[in-house]
């Protein structure tokens, strides 16, 4: 078996830096005791690497004092890759899902059969079906449905909570501020919007409430739209899948609705047989920024998923 842990690590503090200044966490970092090397398990490695990123991410925060005359300014430390492989973590992981989304709204034949039948849908037929849809109320108040943008083929899919207002307006998801962070975040991971990633969200149209505000789907909601997205995550075959805020979480995992981000992200979770990473949602984000260094810590994690997954489907071409 090929060895990728060197190329993960040789990656890793270019893929830290260009992350760091397109969020906006850097550039002043401070060196760190280095300590003696420790034997991790699977599960523990990637644990602990997660959060040593975050301790030092978190300075970037502190405040700035201006340097005077000759003080030295530490270099940024050195991040060694896991003990173990990542993908020994994502699959040691403690939630696993099988590769089935059941409807909560309801077991009855009809909603058995609509799934069945989305579950068949090529690109084409999928699109036109979801352009349709009146499964639940959300289409009533739909300017444009929001099927979801980018490459057919990525490695990586980022799926949000359900279309904002110029989400409706404009057919596409994660435009204005919360949109123009994720492009931030992607092209810290050398990425950019459309090319090997696809955005999707839980639901196709945009939830209000009574004052015409965004508000989080509700399960019946987000039931009635599941069997869309699982049809395209099937058709994607993505590398890994990240999670932005609690919908998209817990819709994919199968979990309780109160069951909060914070004790989601930072550790591996499966979709089916593919790894899954949580993180917050770039509204949150936009709103906590102080929160952005967690973020690039899940990141990381993911970027060494969709790393593993490559060389993994290269051993075996």
């Amino acid at each position: 078996m090929i060895n990728h842990q060197g190329n993960v690590k040789n990656n890793f503090d270019d893929r830290r830096s260009r992350m760091l200044a397109e969020m906006r966490l850097g550039p002043v970092w401070q060196l760190r005791d280095a300590g003696a090397p420790l034997a991790l398990a699977a599960s523990d490695a990637a644990e602990a690497q997660i959060e040593s990123a975050e301790a030092q991410a978190s300075d970037a925060f502190a405040p700035v004092v201006p340097l005077v005359s000759a003080v030295p300014v530490a270099q940024p430390p050195q991040v060694s890759a896991p003990v173990a492989t990542i993908e020994d973590a994502f699959a040691a992981a403690d939630v696993v899902v099988p590769n089935t989304i059941e409807s909560s709204a309801g077991t009855d034949d009809r909603a058995l059969q609509r799934a069945d039948a989305i579950a068949e849908m090529g690109w084409d037929e999928l699109e036109a079906s979801v352009a349709g849809c009146r499964a639940c109320g959300l289409c009533k108040g739909r300017a444009n449905t929001v099927f979801g943008v980018g490459d057919r083929k990525a490695k990586w899919l980022f799926v949000g909570e359900g279309p904002g207002y110029n989400e409706n307006l404009q057919g596409e998801p994660f435009v204005g501020a919360a949109g123009h962070l994720l492009d931030n975040m992607m092209r810290g991971l050398d990425m950019q919007r459309g090319e090997n990633t696809f955005i999707a969200n839980v639901v196709k149209c945009r939830p209000t409430d009574a004052q015409g505000k965004d508000r989080p789907p509700t399960p019946e909601e987000a039931a009635a739209c599941l069997p869309y997205l699982k049809r395209q995550i099937e058709l994607i075959k993505p590398g890994v899948i990240v999670a932005l805020g609690k919908t998209a979480a817990i819709s994919l995992l199968g979990l309780d609705p109160e069951t909060p981000v914070g004790q989601l992200r930072g550790k591996p979770h499966r979709y089916a047989k593919l790894p899954l990473v949580v993180t917050y949602h770039p509204a949150y984000l936009l709103r906590k920024p102080i929160e952005k260094s967690k973020a690039w810590a899940d990141l990381c994690l993911a970027a060494n998923a969709a790393d593993s997954a490559g060389s993994v489907a290269a051993e075996h071409a």
